[in-house]
Order: structure tokens, then sequence, then C-alpha cells
């Protein structure tokens, strides 16, 4: 295990979004030269020791970092609720800390503060930005395997993490901001490079 980094709690990345707005390939677009994917996988990396990623197995992805295993979820549905069920029984019986993979902007001490949140007795525990939860940076906890496993397609990922009772941890605005397009990737490219980069 990693120096100072936690094995009792698996870190996931969500990519198997169908991405439309992006020509399908999210996961990969370049930000400042890197994979979206590789900024939430490196806040991840920077707490836990075993990160991976979860896409279908037509996702185009980059490259991945060594050590970052890929774990396939279904072909249907396209819905963010089938990364965290198998993200769930890849953990063998552990927590998920999930971020999906067009979330730039999440640093290592948004993970860290999801981490060190007690459960009590929550099934989940999101992020809340703006007074609006975020229910794809949170973490999992293993008796939300059975809760989401036959979950209603229809549902919105919210509503399925508030029916699990989501405990809500405040967060900055800027963590919950994603990348949905080419125009908002290019905007938040801009806004980077004016400010001499991503802290961090």
């Amino acid at each position: 295990m990693g120096a100072g980094k936690r094995n009792d709690v698996l870190g996931a990345v969500l990519a198997g979004g169908a991405a439309s707005r992006m020509g399908g390939l999210k996961a990969g677009a370049l930000l400042d030269g890197r994979p979206l994917v590789d900024y939430p996988g490196e806040s991840l990396r920077a707490g836990l020791d075993e990160v991976v990623v979860v896409a279908k197995a037509e996702t185009g992805l980059p490259p991945l970092p060594d050590g970052v295993e890929v774990v396939v979820e279904p072909a249907e549905p396209v819905h963010p609720a089938a990364g965290v069920v198998a993200a769930l029984r890849a953990a063998g019986g552990r927590p998920v800390l999930v971020l999906a993979c067009d979330l730039p902007q999440v640093d290592a001490a948004t993970v860290e503060a999801l981490l060190a949140e007690p459960a009590g007795g929550s099934l989940v525990i999101a992020a809340a930005a703006g007074g609006r939860v975020q229910p794809l940076m949170a973490r999992y906890e293993p008796g939300a395997l059975g809760a989401l496993e036959g979950f209603d397609p229809g549902c919105s990922m919210t509503s399925l993490a508030l029916g699990l009772g989501a405990s809500l941890v405040a967060v900055d605005g800027s963590a919950a901001v994603g990348v949905n397009d080419e125009a908002e990737l290019e905007e938040l490219s801009r806004r980077w490079r004016s400010s001499s980069g991503r802290a961090g």
C-alpha cells in the first residue's frame, strides 16, 4: 500500500456514459494536454491505494496510469448507477468513492472530506455544492449494492442516492463543475491558461 494511502476504500472513476455531446469520447478528451479521466483519477490516487475506471466494453479510453484497471459495466442500461453497481461488486465488500470522469476540478481535499465523513448509518455520503446533491462525487457504502441492484433506469442518480438516505458533505462549487461538451472543455482550458493552470 502506498504511504499514507487507504486500502479499505476503492476509488472509481465512472466513464460509462454515452457522452453524446462529446462525440462519445469524453474520457479521452484532452484538457490542458491530458485526458479528462486523468484528473479525477489523480485526486483519488492521492488518498487511495486502489483506483479503477468503470466503463462499458465499447467506451473509448486513453492509456491509463500504471496500476489503474478497467472494470467493465454492462452494455445496458446507460445510467450512472450501472457504474456504481459494477464498482461496488469489484470492491469486495469495501466502500467505493466514485467520481465522474468529467469532473476535472475535484481535488484531493474534496476526496479526503468524503473519505473522512462518518457513515452514521447512511449508505451514501455525497458531496453537495450550491445546494445541489452530487451523486457522482460520493462514497457508497457496501450496503448500497443490494439497494441499487435492479435499480429503475428511469430514476435519476440523484433520486436514487436520496432514496438511500444520502448524507451530504458541503464542497466548493468549482469541484462540481462538469465538462459536458466541446465548448465547456475549451472554456475551462482557456480559464486554466489565463490563471497559469490548475491549482495543485
